[in-house]
């Protein structure tokens, strides 16, 4: 019998740009691990890169490079991520772009990366036809999540909004 998996790490990455073919780097990185239906320990770290973050995603995060000055470099971030994560399934919101991402900064690092993943953007789109848009403040709202309208898109609040996602998808 096959034995499907309770526990599960939701992570989200912040990056300096949105095309991990043109060499944008992930600056962020936040994780939660849910057991069940439990949020437990979490994971956070910005990462120190050489790549200056465009504009754009500097609007959606507000990570700056000042920020970054002195953080730990990928290879520790992500060796430190993969034992967080251990052989668990990742889920992630828009999880393609995510794990595009973290495929190429565990390639760098010479690191690994063989995750399963989950994606709640796609199993959104199969449980609520029909929404406006499938964006994660919209879902986590459609499922009653509470969202407050002033927080920035930063990576372990957003893992954090997309474990009650999960969770309550679960429940669907």
């Amino acid at each position: 019998m096959k034995r499907i998996p309770t526990q599960y790490i939701v992570f989200d990455i912040e990056t300096t740009g949105l095309f991990v073919e043109k060499g944008h780097r992930v600056i962020e990185v936040g994780a939660i691990k849910v057991d069940g239906g439990a949020m437990g320990e979490e994971f956070q770290s910005l990462i120190n890169t050489d790549k200056p973050i465009a504009k754009a995603a500097w609007k959606v995060h507000g990570i700056t490079a000042e920020m970054l000055a002195g953080q730990h470099e990928a290879k520790e971030v992500f060796s430190a991520f993969r034992d967080f994560a251990g052989t668990s399934t990742l889920v992630a919101h828009n999880a393609a772009f995510d794990v595009g991402f973290l495929r190429r900064e565990f390639m760098r690092a010479g690191l690994v990366f063989n995750s399963r993943h989950k994606c709640t953007l796609e199993m959104s789109r199969k449980l609520f036809p029909g929404l406006g848009n499938y964006k994660l403040e919209t879902i986590a709202r459609h499922l009653g999540i509470p969202v407050d309208k002033t927080r920035r898109h930063r990576a372990l609040d957003d893992a954090r909004l997309t474990a009650q996602v999960w969770i309550e998808m679960g429940k669907e």
